[in-house]
């Protein structure tokens, strides 16, 4: 009689860490799967939002995510071939970098797999053709940004 009080306790308690420890496995594998792509919106011109935003993708693209970049209004300059910011901008402390450009951060991204573009109405509303922007950019059209946008598993941050 004794055995029968403390064993079924015992096995729902194995039941409930199992079942526990199975769920949150799905959660992390949601997430996992969610933190798969990320969309970065960049429209700001200040120096320290287009580095700040630059340093968050490059770390998120060091954890594994597929990011891509939409440049807009004076953030799509960054895309320009030639283009230079006015100043570096510091890095944060755990950063051994130091002082670097927006632009120089934006074309590490790129070179390790980040999609870069500009937003349909940058070129149009600039003194800039298709042939200035750096190689590998490309012009967003709506409709593909729209569907990243309305996609539930990839995150859209703005800056």
């Amino acid at each position: 009689m004794v055995i029968k009080n403390v064993i079924p306790p015992v096995l729902a308690a194995a039941l409930a860490a199992l079942v526990f420890s199975g769920s949150a496995m799905s959660d992390e594998h949601e997430v996992e799967k969610q933190a798969d792509q990320a969309l970065v919106i960049l429209t700001n011109g200040s120096l320290q939002t287009q580095g700040m935003a630059m340093i968050l993708s490059n770390a998120m693209q060091q954890q594994g995510t597929r990011v891509h970049i939409l440049l807009c209004d004076a953030s799509g300059d960054l895309a320009v071939e030639g283009y230079e910011s006015a100043e570096a901008i510091n890095t944060p402390p755990s950063n051994p970098a130091g002082r670097v450009k927006p632009e120089a951060i934006l074309s590490m991204l790129q070179e390790k797999g980040a999609n870069v573009d500009v937003c349909a109405i940058y070129l149009p509303n600039s003194e800039y053709d298709k042939e200035d922007l750096l190689d590998g950019v490309g012009v967003a059209t709506p409709e593909a940004i729209a569907q990243m946008m309305t996609d539930p598993a990839i995150p859209v941050y703005s800056f």
